[in-house]
């Protein structure tokens, strides 16, 4: 088979492969809040993998698609909530799309080498913080109990965004260090 023929069938392959990890891993909650969100073992690290192992424009069209797997797999439970169609719409874009759009940007530091993989890792996770804080802030403020929003959805969100930022840089640091990921970066 051609080189150039190999290589888009190889990208294609591996990252649905990887999107598919990360869904099967995004079930597996080590943490789980009342209103959302969770820490899970290590469901963003497939997708931060792709973004460095094939650029930033490849991640951003892999993390769009788990980001919509995502919304699709909560699309019920977040129904369920009794939100107005605006809220809901909001919800699904900021929270869903958006918070795991912004993951494809892992590969944007990669020219850096290790350390700017794991720069990139820790950015898109800040990133993906700042959605939800965001969200928490200017939709979800309705349950909030109390005085300050801005304080509420920094603790809500930071409670499982933290360990994941932790747990998905660690993870990133690790496996960026073996020789198999090393050599997979070189193809």
């Amino acid at each position: 088979m051609k080189e150039n023929v190999k290589k888009p069938i190889f990208r294609l392959t591996l990252s649905a492969i990887f999107i598919a990890l990360a869904t099967v891993l995004s079930f597996i909650k080590i943490y789980e809040p009342p209103l959302g969100g969770g820490v899970t073992l290590f469901s963003m690290l497939p997708i931060v993998m792709i973004s460095c192992l094939f650029g930033v424009k490849w991640g951003l069209g892999v993390s769009l698609a788990y980001g919509i797997i995502q919304m699709m797999l909560s699309f019920a439970e977040v129904c369920s909530w009794g939100l107005t169609p605006w809220v809901l719409v909001a919800t699904f874009v900021f929270d869903y799309v958006l918070a795991y759009f912004v993951l494809g940007f892992a590969g944007i530091f990669k020219k850096m080498g290790y350390i700017g993989i794991i720069l990139g890792t820790a950015m898109v996770l800040v990133l993906r913080f700042v959605c939800h804080y965001c969200t928490g802030v200017f939709i979800f403020d309705i349950w909030c109990e109390w005085e300050s929003v801005w304080l509420y959805s920094l603790c809500y969100n930071g409670a499982y965004m933290l360990p994941e930022l932790v747990l998905t840089t660690v993870g990133a640091a690790v496996i960026f260090k073996l020789p198999q990921t090393k050599r997979l970066m070189q193809a």
